[in-house]
């Protein structure tokens, strides 16, 4: 059980929430979801302790275990991976280091061999002897094999790593699970195998995730963090997303049959409140009128940036074909005698694993490199717009905003650069900044701005939501679905795949590929069972 009473977060005048009430059960999955400065990382380090809130406290039931994901990646080096997974039941893991020490000893006690017994004791009572075997079904389902269990930390790579600290979090059945991010990184086979994990997960789980699907998928109820104020609500993200829209319409509707009868009040007092005869009514009227209160609707601190993606020209019959072709890279084949026939109506989604040879063939269509072999024909009206992956190099100079999106666009006054720049939620101040000092989130939002002034009609897009809250994705979905033109992009965004696309391709690590004109959940039902 995990409980928050009377709750309040302040950093000086600003407050993050307060007055918060809430009870969190076991067998259910919360979702904490909020704006970007809303305060949902903040709210889980007050419940593992890590910070202290302003006022009110949080109450954890008797002798029960929290368990945090952590976020320092480097923080374990000096551990192997197995080491670092059974070290996320302290307990246990201390047990089994003391264990240890005292049967290494040479001159063993006989109040070595008592605490050896209390020690047995407590391991057994804790599973012990299932537990490398429990951290290994762990390690394996995140797509860590055992070649890695002994390896030390210091030797993984950064994605192997998260993978490895997840499953720390996750090991010795906590009663209480605290995920900040936890699909960060993952490959989408391990994303589908955590659904799962915490689908089947019979304690307590809080989760931060910027993954809608994530969330749909394994959420009971939503926690808000939104209008200075924490909320609870029953079902997953997409009934949070249509319950909240319909609650704000409600006191809107509410408030405007309200101000409608304020009206006809105010204007029968005007006419009548001097009128002898009419005078018991004008004053009836008066009473009724400052019984009527208008519902308080704060402003979210939630913004969605308009994402519309608009062409010149319609695609012709004939728009790209890529024909046998190969791509290498330091003599590893990455593409391999690849064929393709993109059609007017097409929205393809590359999926798999193999990132590199995702990227190579979104730069080879794009123009950006040359295959080693094969040919391309490009339509004579086709228009590509191209978001790559790694777009620094469009942020190098020192031009502001206004400045560097002018160089994309047909109408060069700054009001109109302005308004498009405000659209995608740059403020006014905002749009003098250096592009070089931008955020990760921040470049991309420019990076889709200029392809909306571009108004291409073949959108190449490689991983665009990397850095993007989730509601500039939201907006991102809403404008790729949209879009009535061809689409090849690549993401690890479940939802938005399931949404957009209708034809798969996935290039293996061979370069051999398939690719298939269904829907994402027949591909994997087919190709991935």
């Amino acid at each position: 059980m995990l409980k928050v009473s009377n709750l309040a977060l302040k950093f000086g005048t600003r407050t993050l929430f307060e007055n918060v009430n809430i009870e969190f059960n076991e067998y259910n999955c919360y979702g904490i979801i909020g704006a970007n400065g809303a305060g949902k990382s903040t709210f889980l380090k007050i419940l593992s302790g890590e910070i202290e809130s302003t006022k009110g406290e949080v109450i954890i039931g008797k002798g029960e275990r929290i368990s945090v994901l952590k976020q320092n990646h480097n923080e374990f080096d000096s551990y192997t991976v197995m080491e670092t997974v059974l070290g996320g039941d302290e307990e246990l893991y201390s047990i089994m280091k003391e264990k240890e020490a005292i049967y290494m000893k040479a001159d063993f006690s006989m109040e070595d061999g008592i605490r050896a017994g209390e020690l047995e004791a407590r391991f057994e009572e804790k599973n012990g002897w299932q537990a490398e075997s429990d951290a290994a079904i762990i390690l394996a389902g995140l797509g860590i094999t055992n070649d890695y269990f002994e390896k030390n930390m210091s030797e993984l790579k950064d994605k192997d790593k998260v993978k490895v600290l997840l499953a720390r979090a996750l090991f010795g059945e906590p009663d209480i699970l605290l995920l900040d991010e936890p699909t960060n990184g993952l490959d989408m086979t391990s994303k589908i195998w955590l659904e799962e994990f915490l689908i089947n997960f019979k304690n307590t789980v809080l989760v931060i995730s910027h993954d809608r699907h994530f969330l749909n998928k394994v959420c009971t109820h939503m926690v808000d963090i939104d209008y200075s104020k924490i909320t609870l609500f029953v079902g997953n993200y997409d009934f949070w997303y249509k319950s909240s829209k319909l609650i704000q319409q409600q006191m809107l509707d509410s408030n405007k049959r309200k101000e409608e009868k304020i009206k006809e009040l105010q204007d029968f007092i005007a006419r009548f409140s001097a009128n002898a005869s009419k005078s018991k009514q004008a004053t009836s009227r008066k009473k009724s009128l400052e019984k009527i209160v208008l519902d308080e609707i704060k402003p979210s601190s939630r913004k969605y940036p308009y994402i519309n993606f608009e062409i010149d020209k319609k695609l012709n019959k004939e728009v790209i074909a890529l024909e046998k072709i190969n791509y290498s890279i330091d003599s590893k084949t990455i593409i391999k005698d690849l064929n393709l026939t993109l059609r007017k109506d097409d929205k393809i989604v590359l999926v798999g694993e193999n990132e590199i040879a995702k990227t190579a063939l979104l730069n080879i269509i794009a123009g950006v490199i040359k295959p080693d072999s094969g040919t391309i024909k490009i339509g004579s009206n086709v228009k590509i717009s191209y978001f790559p992956k790694n777009h620094d190099s469009y942020f190098e100079n020192d031009e502001n905003m206004i400045e560097w999106l002018n160089k994309y666009s047909d109408n060069n006054e700054e009001s109109f650069i302005r308004g498009f720049l405000g659209r995608m939620l740059f403020s006014k101040e905002e749009t003098l900044k250096k592009v070089s000092v931008l955020s990760g989130g921040e470049k991309v939002r420019c990076m889709l701005s200029k392809m909306m002034l571009e108004k291409g009609n073949v959108l190449l897009l490689d991983e665009p939501t990397n850095h993007l809250d989730i509601e500039s994705i939201t907006s991102l979905n809403d404008g790729m679905t949209k879009y009535d033109s061809a689409i090849i992009f690549s993401t690890y965004d479940l939802e938005l795949i399931e949404s957009v696309s209708n034809r798969i391709i996935e290039i293996k690590e061979d370069g051999t590929y398939i690719d298939k004109q269904m829907s994402y959940e027949e591909y994997l039902e087919k190709f991935k069972s």
